[in-house]
């Protein structure tokens, strides 16, 4: 965002403001002790990570993932250790300084109950010495772009927010200065578990637009599938049980503590890795709440399909309606038809599409936009077609995995006999 000489904002500003990518974060023998304990609750923990990528750590409870996590922003002190961010160590650097290059999100959203919405997300610009325009205008932009209407929750304070705005709200706040980090330590973990696969559509679509550099701590290995580009399954004291991609992990987990994670239904947890704007939706025919009764029944009558889905005046998805739903209502629009419970957006996954699925009767779920409108349905055929896919593709993968063992066993063999002819 480019500011004029008397601190004013130039047009198009909240767009330019979004500049800031990731940044590489390198973790080098990284260690924490606590007085009057042994053994580390950290020890020695090496990685790399890149700049733009999102990285889980999924483990055991008291593993040592949330320290390690805190130990990148120093809210914990490492004992030895180094950590560098974009090649600059930031071990001895002050650590309130260090807080303001990099967004932190926690389980509880960490929203000070005496601000307001906006005077939470303002907070770090002020700090940094942001003009009040250019404040303004990000503390809207944030709002905007986590999915909540400026004009409506600027002025509210936290504890007039569900739980899941209260998370959304946090995370604008952690990426309020444009930081190229931002630590999550289960950032979802205290909400039910809709919301949580709507939080962490929005966190997907959030990182697909603005590439930070993302470490996020769970114990949930299907959140860390979902959300991760790599995954680190740590062990007691943070140790690296195994870091990949999840794709590689589920297919070819390292030993039995990764593979007991990874647990059963590896093939069904792969539909975590696809998302729904990878599948085609399903034609289905809409009317709004505003269309004329006749036409609704006439649609009903003459179309191909049994149901058809009907749109609020924003487009969003709020009854389905079954022929014959209107004659037992007799003609009732407002008793007619069955409410819409669950949705999935573009950004959810496979598995998340499947599970609303499978709760529903018609088997079948609306798929909608950012703001909650209505842009197709996925069903159950076009879910299970999926599994298919990736069933045979596991099976095609293990053919040739067992093809090049056999043909490794071969080539050992070969060499053996040859070296026991020179002999």
């Amino acid at each position: 965002m480019s500011e004029t000489a008397n601190g004013s904002t130039s047009a198009g500003s909240a767009e330019a403001e979004r500049t800031t990518s990731g940044a590489t974060i390198q973790l080098e023998d990284l260690t924490k002790h606590y007085p009057g304990n042994p053994n580390p609750a950290v020890d020695s923990v090496s990685m790399d990570i890149k700049a733009g990528e999102t990285v889980i750590f999924v483990g055991p409870s008291g593993c040592g993932k949330s320290t390690t996590l805190k130990m990148i922003n120093r809210l914990i002190e490492p004992s030895s250790g180094r950590i560098r961010i974009n090649d600059e160590d930031v071990t001895d650097i002050d650590p309130v300084k260090l807080r303001r290059k990099i967004g932190y999100a926690i389980q509880s959203s960490g929203l000070f109950p005496h601000m307001t919405v906006a005077e939470n997300i303002a907070l770090v610009p002020k700090m940094v010495g942001w003009s009040k325009s250019k404040v303004k205008d990000r503390v809207e932009e944030m709002l905007d772009l986590v999915g909540l209407d400026p004009r409506e929750f600027h002025g509210r304070y936290p504890r007039a927010l569900s739980g899941g705005q209260q998370q959304r709200v946090g995370v604008a706040r952690a990426l309020a200065a444009d930081p190229p980090v931002l630590l999550m330590d289960e950032p979802f973990g205290a909400v039910d578990p809709i919301t949580r696969d709507h939080l962490q559509d929005e966190l997907i679509r959030l990182q697909h637009e603005l590439h930070k550099t993302i470490v996020f701590v769970t114990h949930d290995f299907d959140e860390a599938i979902k959300l991760g580009d790599r995954i680190a399954v740590l062990r007691e004291r943070s140790h690296i049980a195994q870091f990949d991609t999840p794709e590689a992990i589920l297919t070819n987990p390292t030993d039995d503590f990764v593979s007991g994670f990874v647990g059963a239904g590896a093939a069904l947890k792969r539909l975590n890795l696809t998302r729904v704007r990878d599948v085609e939706m399903a034609a289905f025919p809409t009317v709004t709440v505003d269309d004329p009764l006749q036409s609704i029944f006439n649609k009903l009558r003459s179309g191909p399909h049994n149901e058809l889905l009907m749109l609020d005046r924003r487009n969003r998805p709020y009854k389905w309606l079954r022929r014959g739903d209107l004659m037992r209502a007799r003609g009732s629009l407002a008793r007619a038809g069955q409410l819409v419970h669950d949705t999935v957006t573009r950004d959810a996954t496979l598995h998340d599409a499947l599970e609303a699925v499978l709760t529903d009767s018609g088997g079948r779920v609306a798929v909608t936009g950012r703001r909650g409108e209505f842009i197709g349905v996925v069903d159950m055929q076009t879910l299970m077609n999926s599994v298919h896919e990736l069933l045979e593709a596991d099976r095609l993968a293990a053919i040739e995995h067992q093809h090049d063992l056999e043909e490794l066993r071969s080539h050992q063999t070969e060499a053996e006999l040859e070296g026991g002819a020179g002999a």
